[in-house]
Formats: structure tokens, C-alpha cells, sequence
């Protein structure tokens, strides 16, 4: 991995068969010379790396900028590592359409590199009168968005799957599971890199702009560079609507107010009595404090919501007191002195807290008018489930972009 764009990626890049020399600066600055490049993507958390390597392997140039150390260091590394199986969101809503497709794809691709990964399912649970209610209409929620296998079951049903559950009725979900994150952005990586894409850390883009024949891209970091490139996905998760901000050219009311909605985790010390996915009946702006499994079958309950004007992951222990009483309501047996920090993840949303739900948002030329730009914006959860299809759509308007 490459800790700035180096000399000689850029060597390499400029000799293939897209790269061009773009322009001679005036006499007085006659030595400098822009190469341009092919594709270039902006973030190396899931969807980026997913979408690098959509394009990477239908022949394109690709260079993958990350202004951090490694790769998937934020909202890709700070997540439940759900397969969701597409439950929750609006029938006809890119949420619902990604997600069950890259579900689909997700275990697939799982399968044929041998990646971590658990198809456990999940029950989501009701502990009221009114949420049990709610139960049909999220069933029929699910139907529509095409998952087929879910169904309600009754208390005892749930008990006898896991019984140190209460519960009044829940829905079982067999198509939920769990994925390693890491591995498979490793994984994501290494396919990009086989088929020719090159990864720049340490290198933020600074500035942008827009012009005629493509983008002309400045990057920070130790090594500054600037260069023009004929495509420009800003996948930059929770950066994403400062990064298009910083392109000029592009109209600003178009670009999203970012949003920070904060989810805090806590780990469960000792054996969980759970083999499933244990979720609550969802609340606003996110899904409830469930408790998920990692790949080893430790027990870690969140996240909850808690709305943040600034980027901060420290998690205070005296939230503790809230998830004690939140998961009590379906695990009652829960100890004192059972639960303690874990981490916390930040969902990268583009509507206020009383709106709270949302859906992706993928703006092409077609949008905002701009050749060769591609932003995405508050790709949040199910963005994992939905990478692999989400980068196929990406790939599939940047092809017709590049035409």
C-alpha cells in the first residue's frame, strides 16, 4: 500500500492506454505538466473499495485516494457487520433495492473466497402490546422489498429458538447473518489491485474542480499532487458532502448538510446465552439497542442513537445505564456489571434528526450536471449488505459516463 501518490504510480498510470497528457501551463510555468487519469476514487471504506473494484475489473484505470493510514478506518470499521436482509425500508427505495441484491451478492462473493462470515439469522422482537402489533406491517414491509423467507412467529416459538428470551411474538428472519468487515475490504482490495488499481493512503483531496474533459483533482498529505482525471466518485462516507463542497463547479445546493447520528456499542463480558440476532422492534433514526454476535460468537449490544454536531467516538460509560434498561426488555437476566465499552460508529446522514430516516443518495452528471462525477451521499446502513450492488450500479453509470 502506497502512503501518497508516488512518482512512479503515476509513471505507471500515464503510460496506459487512457492516460493522455492533458495541458502545457503558460511559458512562464512551462515545466509543469498535469497527467490525466483514468478513474480515480475518492474513500477506501467499503463502498469505495467496492466500487474501485467494480471499475478496476471492467478494465478501467483506477486509483483509490484515502486521506487516513489504512483502509475502512470509520463508519466501515465501526458497524454491527450485518448482512441485512432488507427488511425495514421503503418498497422502491435504493435502500430496499440494494440491499436485497447485495445481500444475495454479498453471501455469494462470502462463499467463493472463503470470507468469515455467519448466516445466524435474527428474530426481532416485540415486548408490548403496540409493537407486536407493528410486527404484520414490518412483515409486510419486508414481502414487498422481495424478502421472502420472513415470518412471525409466537412467543413460545421464539423462546424455544432462543430461551432466554422475552418476548410476546416476533418476527424470525433466516437470511440475516454476519460478515468480518476487515476481511472482506481486504478481500474488496485485493481484487481491485489484481486487476490494476493502485492505492494511495495519507493522500485527502484538498480541492477540486470542474471543467471541460474532467476533473482536476489537488491531493494533500506528505507528497501533493495535482492532476485531471475523467472520472471522479466522492465515496467518502462521512465526509462526503465536505469533499463535494470542495469541488468548484459543482452546484451547492445540490450537496447535502451532513448530519452525525452516533451509535454507541457495549460488549457483553462472559458467555451469551444468544445463537441470533436479537433486535428490537426499530425506533427512530436507527434500529433499536439489538445484540449482535461477532465471528468468534462474543455478544455486543448497539448501537444506540445519540445525535453529535462533531466527530467524536469516545464512548461514556454512563450510557451504560440506558442499554441496561433497553435490553432488559427482552433479556431480562441480564447482570449488573455485565456490559462494558466497546466502540462507537457514526451513520453518515443527510436529513436532521426529526426527519432521521433516509435513503442513499447516488448524484451522476444526469443530477448535478457536472461530466465525470459520481457523489454518494449518506451511504449508511445497509450500505455494507448493498456494496457489492451498489458498486455495480456505480460502475454501470460511470461506464455510460465515460462513453
Amino acid at each position: 500500500m502506497r502512503s501518497a501518490v508516488s512518482d512512479r504510480a503515476i509513471a505507471r498510470l500515464a503510460t496506459r492506454r487512457w492516460s493522455v497528457f492533458l495541458y502545457k501551463p503558460a511559458a512562464s510555468d512551462a515545466e509543469k505538466i498535469l497527467d490525466e487519469l483514468d478513474c480515480v476514487v475518492a474513500g477506501a471504506g467499503v463502498m469505495g473499495l467496492a466500487v474501485a473494484r467494480a471499475l478496476a475489473l471492467a478494465g478501467r484505470e483506477v486509483l483509490i485516494l484515502e486521506a487516513a493510514d489504512a483502509i475502512g478506518t470509520e463508519t466501515s470499521s465501526r458497524n454491527s457487520e450485518v448482512i441485512h436482509a432488507g427488511i425495514y425500508y421503503p418498497a422502491d427505495s435504493l435502500m430496499a433495492r440494494f440491499c436485497v441484491a447485495g445481500r444475495k451478492a454479498l453471501y455469494a462473493y462470502c462463499r467463493e473466497r472463503g470470507l468469515p462470515h455467519w448466516n445466524c439469522g435474527k428474530l426481532i422482537v416485540a415486548t408490548s402490546a403496540e409493537e407486536l402489533q407493528r410486527l404484520p406491517e414490518i412483515a409486510a414491509k419486508a414481502a414487498a422489498n422481495g424478502v421472502a423467507d420472513i415470518r412471525q412467529i409466537s412467543a413460545a416459538e421464539a423462546r424455544e429458538l432462543e430461551p432466554s428470551l422475552s418476548t410476546i411474538g416476533a418476527l424470525l428472519s433466516p437470511s440475516t447473518g454476519i460478515v468480518d468487515c476487515h476481511a472482506y475490504m481486504l478481500s474488496l482490495l485485493g481484487d481491485a489491485q489484481n486487476a490494476g488499481a493502485l492505492l494511495a493512503l495519507k493522500s485527502p483531496v484538498v480541492r477540486a474542480r470542474a471543467g471541460d474533459g474532467g476533473i482536476e483533482v489537488d491531493t494533500g498529505g506528505d507528497d501533493p499532487l495535482t492532476f485531471r482525471c475523467r472520472l471522479f466518485v466522492n465515496a467518502a462516507g462521512l465526509h462526503a458532502p465536505a469533499l463535494a463542497n470542495a469541488i468548484d463547479g459543482l452546484p451547492r445546493q445540490l450537496v447535502p448538510s451532513s448530519y452525525y447520528a452516533k451509535g454507541n456499542y457495549f460488549s457483553l463480558t462472559g458467555r451469551t446465552p444468544f445463537s441470533r440476532l436479537i433486535y428490537p422492534v426499530p425506533v427512530k433514526g436507527g434500529l433499536g439497542i439489538h445484540l449482535t454476535l461477532d465471528m468468534a460468537g462474543r455478544a455486543r449490544f448497539g448501537p444506540d442513537v445519540e445525535w453529535i454536531d462533531q466527530i467524536d467516538y469516545q464512548v461514556d460509560p454512563e450510557r451504560a445505564a440506558l442499554f441496561y434498561q433497553g435490553i432488559r426488555r427482552y433479556y431480562p437476566d441480564l447482570k449488573d456489571g455485565t456490559l462494558a465499552p466497546a466502540y462507537s460508529g457514526i451513520r453518515p446522514k443527510i436529513v436532521p434528526p426529526e426527519i432521521a430516516n433516509q435513503d442513499f443518495c447516488i448524484q451522476g452528471p444526469d443530477r448535478h450536471g457536472v461530466p465525470g462525477l459520481i457523489n454518494l451521499f449518506g451511504i449508511e446502513s445497509p450500505g455494507l449488505t448493498s456494496s457489492l450492488a451498489l458498486a455495480h450500479h456505480v460502475r454501470d453509470m460511470a461506464l455510460h459516463a465515460l462513453r
